[in-house]
């Protein structure tokens, strides 16, 4: 999959084909010292859109330009970084949010590009798949459940990862299956914005995902009967509630960019039930209480355009001076019975996760905890912590659910990292929590 010109030129990637959580070796060799190339990224992800990144590379006294110690001298990303052609990517002439391929069970594919100053190109391809060899993937519609279960290669019985989404609700199907590829059976259940349930977060049932804790302690045959819950954004306060009121049926709670307490229903409420305000989560039929319930240090409104995106995280460090209302609406996260994995970003934007991950810890350590704690913090990280490998670009969008404008925060470099570096620590937690720490792990053979 490689076009070369007729003189020595080679753009390679070593490996072509690989898992997404796979760093390459992008390398050119043939060219002059000091020879100019511009190396362009091209990949078609959901919908159709095509993200693109460019940069320049200097080759050494040896004609060679290698990405994995070579810092471009121009283009859309200033440092070393082997993967810095992928972060750094853009939609083309789209507004497109959307990183991944339209299937999971689909590589997305990137065509690299490279161009001297008198125009010769030559190219190569790379591939990034979600679901490895042997992975299996089913669709789960049983009890009222939404989700989808990948169940890796090879015998069980596996760990089990009940995967939760942020509050842009659905199904997320990407990380559930890189976790299967990675030795867990990954269970990615929906609690609102999918197909048979609300179009909004608002008045969720813990009892709906009660369910599926049960559904996957019974069906799923857990090795060592362990199940995690892993969420993110308002999926991390919940995977925290869910270790807090379910503490039999949690084996161990990895929550991204979390929320310590219980909030309203924020950006993905229905207008018609109390829209930001609205009761988010409700136990027996009856609202928990959250942070936004008659607040009395919040005095404006962050969602409704009188204040700038940038300033959303404000209004949290606003609502927690109600210290009475602030105890209330507290997770306890003292009642959890197992390890818990805190990732949060510094910069984070939409809300303070890296001040609510140190709330869960002090209390935890104030509680004397006894599993495994653990926080990862990440230095110029937002709130859209991710994959690995993916692009880290979109610092602001629209919420996915109300449409109104919010920034994540961070840098596209730091968030880059805060990927790479909360997979990596995730997957390590795991590992070292389930016992399987240092064993072989499925890889990628094409």
């Amino acid at each position: 999959m490689m076009t070369q010109p007729a003189f020595p030129f080679a753009l390679t990637v070593e490996p072509a084909d690989g898992l997404i959580d796979e760093p390459r070796r992008i390398a050119i060799s043939g060219l002059s010292p000091d020879q100019l190339v511009a190396i362009s990224a091209h990949t078609l992800r959901a919908g159709g859109v095509t993200w693109m990144s460019q940069a320049t590379f200097m080759a050494d006294a040896d004609g060679v330009i290698d990405l994995t110690r070579d810092a471009p001298v121009g283009g859309d990303y200033a440092e070393v970084s082997a993967m810095g052609l992928l972060w750094s990517q853009q939609p083309v002439d789209s507004t497109s949010n959307d990183l991944f391929a339209d299937t999971v069970m689909q590589p997305l594919e990137t065509t690299l590009t490279a161009e001297t100053a008198d125009g010769v190109r030559f190219e190569a391809e790379l591939r990034q798949h979600f679901a490895g060899p042997g992975v299996e993937r089913r669709e789960i519609r049983e009890e009222g459940l939404v989700g989808t279960l990948f169940t890796p290669a090879g015998a069980g019985p596996h760990p089990v990862v009940v995967v939760l989404n942020g509050s842009g609700g659905g199904i997320n199907e990407p990380r559930a299956a890189l976790l299967a590829s990675r030795g867990y059976q990954a269970f990615a259940l929906a609690y609102f914005k999918a197909p048979g349930l609300s179009p909004f977060i608002t008045e969720t049932p813990l009892e709906y995902l009660e369910t599926g804790l049960r559904w996957a302690h019974r069906e799923l045959a857990p090795r060592d009967g362990f199940v995690a819950v892993s969420g993110q954004s308002r999926g991390g306060e919940l995977a925290l509630l869910l270790g807090a009121t379910f503490p039999d049926l949690v084996s161990a709670v990895i929550a991204f960019v979390p929320g310590a307490m219980v909030h309203g229903a924020q950006g993905a409420g229905d207008p018609a039930r109390g829209g930001w305000k609205g009761t988010t989560w409700t136990r027996g039929g009856v609202p928990l209480p959250h942070l936004w319930q008659d607040n009395n240090a919040v005095h404006w409104h962050p969602w409704a355009g009188e204040a700038p995106p940038t300033r959303h995280h404000s209004v949290f460090f606003e609502g927690l001076k109600d210290t009475v209302l602030v105890e209330r609406a507290r997770i306890p996260v003292e009642t959890i019975a197992g390890p818990v994995l805190l990732i949060s970003g510094r910069d984070d934007r939409a809300w303070p996760s890296s001040l609510y991950s140190r709330m869960v810890v002090s209390t935890l350590r104030e509680h004397g905890h006894p599993h495994l704690v653990r926080h990862l913090d990440f230095d110029d990280a937002g709130h859209a912590i991710n994959l690995p490998i993916v692009p880290s670009t979109q610092l602001s969008r629209l919420h996915p659910v109300s449409r109104v404008p919010y920034t994540n925060g961070g840098t596209p470099s730091g968030n880059a990292r805060g990927n790479d570096g909360s997979w990596a620590g995730m997957l390590a937690f795991l590992d070292e929590i389930t016992g399987t720490a240092g064993a072989a792990r499925p890889g990628f053979n094409p």
